[in-house]
């Protein structure tokens, strides 16, 4: 994990886990140390290859770690047009899941 400096706003919000080349249990980490910090709403965050990650991070979290505590409040596909290294552009998938923990 990389720290900023404390003068400089991240650039992501402080409930938001970017899904990305690390391993899952990496993910599920974050996730978990997120929710038992308090935080509401977590968002799982994902773009192309990365989106299985991201369910499955959900998934662990849901049903191993924390079953019946948090619920998945909503679901957001999209795409995104990437520009190429060779000046191509390309359609990119993306997926957001915002998990709720329940009271």
């Amino acid at each position: 994990m990389e720290m900023s400096a404390p003068a400089q706003p991240s650039a992501t919000p402080s409930n938001v886990v970017l899904v990305g080349k690390k391993p899952v249990m990496n993910y599920v980490l974050a996730t978990l140390t997120l929710l038992n910090q308090g935080v509401k709403e977590v968002v799982v965050k994902a773009r192309g290859r990365a989106i299985s990650k991201a369910v499955d991070t959900v998934e662990i979290v849901r049903k191993r770690f924390l079953p019946g505590k948090v619920d998945i409040k909503d679901i957001k596909i999209d795409s995104q047009v990437i520009q190429n290294p060779d000046g191509r552009q390309t359609r990119v998938s993306t997926i957001e899941i915002v998990l709720e923990r329940k009271e």
